[in-house]
């Protein structure tokens, strides 16, 4: 995840490709706003001039990266097999993303968050698909929302946080995809796909 910079980047874009590297890299306490203005070719009183501190620096890259996996990997409640490989697949190409969005789940502090926190955003969006869906009869509702959202996450992304298990070799893509269709077969039996609603298994998206 380098910062890609060009003759037309203004500061703000440089301090945020450089930020988006760093986290990713360090984690929120492990970032140091001196190397992120140092990459972003600026100082650190115009870091904090753009952003009001490190963490706020951090909810805002964050909140992109989440934007930019969900209009990446939209969910379909009808399809959650489906819906879990590609998120799968998007988090395996993407692993440097991966770690940024969990280092906040790891290191924010505990609390209310503001109204419009875009993870909440997120959250309170794909329930509300998962209630229609319910509603519409593609998946039973004797679960909670919360529930079957959590849990097709964490498979969809079970392997990703297991990185060093995967052979660094050629076998490595034989190695994911197995894992890949043994995700999407998961999630299948705990909520099938609508009828109607198909996914290859084993095919990346």
């Amino acid at each position: 995840m380098a910062p890609r910079t060009s003759s037309t980047d203004t500061t703000s874009d440089r301090i945020i490709a450089a930020a988006t590297t760093e986290f990713a890299r360090y984690g929120i306490a492990g970032a140091r706003v001196e190397r992120i203005a140092k990459t972003a070719r600026t100082s650190k009183e115009r870091v904090y001039a753009h952003f009001r501190g490190k963490e706020a620096l951090y909810r805002f890259v964050a909140g992109r990266e989440l934007a930019a996996m969900a209009e990446a990997v939209p969910m379909d409640a009808a399809d959650l097999p489906g819906y879990a490989g590609r998120l799968h697949d998007h988090a395996a190409r993407h692993p440097e993303r991966h770690r940024l969005m969990m280092w906040g789940q790891l290191e924010l502090p505990a609390g209310e968050p503001a109204a419009d926190d875009p993870f909440q955003e997120s959250l309170r969006h794909k329930i509300e698909q998962l209630r229609k869906a319910q509603d519409a009869g593609h998946l039973d509702p004797a679960w909670e929302p919360e529930d079957v959202l959590v849990f097709v996450s964490q498979l969809a992304l079970s392997w990703v946080s297991q990185a060093s298990l995967a052979p660094a070799d050629e076998e490595r893509d034989t190695f994911l995809a197995g894992r890949r269709a043994a995700i999407v077969a998961a999630v299948q039996r705990l909520f099938p796909a609508a009828a109607g609603d198909t996914a290859p298994a084993a095919a990346a998206s």
